[in-house]
């Protein structure tokens, strides 16, 4: 690559010596010989890495899921009996949550689970609400976001009802409770962490 031929015994001490001598100029024989002696000489040099924080990959914003409409469900995706299962579902994992929902069972006890609880196919009943159009309104709980609950009645059609300012009913077996909308106006992470105040009762 250097044009240069294999050198063996003096020779190669000759060319080494010459080429180091030409290589760096301004330093004496003597200083050569030391930081041979001495010293690793770099025949390779490799560009070190740049410390910094790996940038991760941003997910879309509000403006961009509302554009997507991702939250949107098709007319055809809002027919009542397509969450049946969902419902089923829901009702299995709430008697687990609640150790059996036994008659003996203490109603202050099974509330304070509901309210930390994940309503997602759970059967809702407005039956109380400062608009009176909501009051009446059953259908399956399918989406929720922050301050609505969106639900699909039998009649396949999606009715979105504000948390605040409306009471539910929930049918569980023999159990029926009643929820505020306004308790439910955070995530389910922050929910679960959360003490309530308990309000309203659990009839039998």
């Amino acid at each position: 690559m250097l044009g240069a031929e294999s050198q063996q015994g003096a020779a190669a001490d000759a060319f080494t010596k010459a080429f180091l001598r030409n290589c760096l100029p301004q330093m004496k024989d003597e200083d050569i010989e030391e930081m041979m002696v001495h010293k690793a000489v770099v025949l390779e040099y490799k560009r070190p890495k740049k410390k910094g924080k790996t940038r991760k990959a941003k997910g879309l914003n509000a403006k961009e899921r509302r554009q997507l409409k991702i939250f949107q469900l098709k007319p055809a995706h809002q027919k009542y009996v397509l969450f049946l299962p969902l419902h089923e579902l829901w009702k299995q994992y709430i008697v687990d949550l609640c150790n059996g929902l036994k008659p003996g069972s203490n109603p202050q006890m099974i509330q304070q689970k509901l309210l930390k609880a994940d309503f997602h196919g759970a059967v809702l009943t407005v039956v109380r609400s400062k608009c009176p159009s909501y009051v009446g309104l059953t259908g399956i709980l399918v989406q929720q976001l922050k301050h609505v609950f969106k639900i699909t009645t039998k009649e396949d059609k999606l009715k979105v009802i504000p948390k605040r300012n409306s009471v539910f009913s929930v049918e569980l077996g023999d159990f029926v409770t009643h929820i505020y909308g306004s308790k439910f106006e955070l995530r389910s992470s922050e929910r679960s962490a959360k003490k309530f105040k308990v309000k309203g009762t659990i009839d039998l």
